[in-house]
C-alpha cells in the first residue's frame, strides 16, 4: 500500500518564516524599548543625585549666611570687611558667582578663612589663619568664605584659600538667583523678590532655580527651583 508522503510547501514555509521574523522583530522592539527605558530613568536620576547635591550644599550655606557667633558683628574685635557684607551677586561676562561668608558646619571643610572666639556675653574677637587657644568660657566659630559660580555650562564653588574654583556640578544649563526682601533694614517680612538689590542688608531670603541637562540627550532638561531663608536676619 502506497502512502503519499507530504511536507511543507513553499507558501507554507514563507508565512512560518514571515511569522517568526515579526515576533522577532516585536521581542526585538521590546527589548531596545525596555533598554531605552531604564537608560532614561538612570539619566534622569544622574540629574536629580547632582541637583539634590549642589541645592543642598547652597541651602546650607545660604541659611547661615552672617552667622559669626552669638555676639552681632559690631560686638566682633577685628571682624574683617566680608563680614559686612554676608551675602553678595555678581556678573563678570557669560560667569555670575553668588558669595557668602557663613559658619562653617563640622569639620570636613578644611581650615576656616577666620575663627571667632567669642563668651558669648560681651567679647568677641576674629582671627584670620590660626587663632589663639580658646580660653575657658569662649566658643571658637569657624567662619569661611565661599563663591558659587556659574560659568560655561559648570556650577563651581571656591575659597580664598583655594581660588582655584572646583566644579560642584556639570551640565548645567541655567542658574538663576533672585533675592527676597523686606521693606526696611529693620523688618522680617519679605515683600518681593529682585535679580539685583540695591541694599545688601535688605536680604531676607535666596530664591534659586537651576536646570540640569543630560548630555546624552536621553532626558529633558529639568529645573529645580528652591528658597533658602537666611536665618541670622530672621529675628
Amino acid at each position: 500500500m502506497n502512502r503519499r508522503v507530504r511536507g511543507f510547501s513553499v507558501l507554507e514555509l514563507l508565512l512560518a518564516l514571515t511569522l517568526g521574523l515579526v515576533l522577532s522583530l516585536g521581542f526585538s522592539q521590546i527589548a531596545i524599548s525596555a533598554r531605552t527605558t531604564d537608560a532614561s530613568q538612570q539619566a534622569a536620576m544622574l540629574l536629580q543625585d547632582d541637583a539634590r547635591f549642589a541645592l543642598g550644599k547652597l541651602i546650607q550655606d545660604i541659611r547661615l549666611a552672617g552667622m559669626f557667633g552669638c555676639l552681632a558683628t559690631a560686638s566682633i574685635e577685628g571682624a574683617p570687611l566680608a563680614f559686612d557684607r554676608p551675602i553678595s551677586w555678581s556678573a563678570t561676562g557669560d560667569a555670575r558667582s553668588l558669595t557668602l561668608v557663613s559658619a562653617e558646619v563640622g569639620e570636613d571643610g578644611g581650615a576656616p578663612d577666620w575663627t571667632v572666639l567669642s563668651d558669648c556675653s560681651g567679647s568677641a574677637h576674629a582671627y584670620a589663619g590660626t587663632p589663639p587657644p580658646a580660653v575657658p568660657g569662649q566658643i571658637r566659630f569657624a567662619i569661611r568664605q565661599l563663591t558659587y559660580t556659574f560659568e560655561a555650562g559648570q556650577l563651581k564653588v571656591s575659597t580664598p584659600s583655594a581660588p582655584a574654583r572646583a566644579v560642584l556640578v556639570d551640565n548645567v544649563q541655567a542658574f538663576e538667583i533672585s533675592f527676597g526682601v523686606a521693606a526696611k533694614p529693620d523688618s522680617t517680612p519679605v515683600v518681593g523678590y529682585d535679580p539685583g538689590p540695591a541694599d545688601n542688608s535688605l536680604i531676607r531670603s535666596v530664591r534659586i532655580r537651576l536646570t540640569l541637562q543630560d548630555p546624552d540627550g536621553l532626558v529633558k532638561a529639568q529645573t529645580w527651583s528652591v528658597v533658602a531663608a537666611l536665618r541670622n536676619r530672621l529675628g
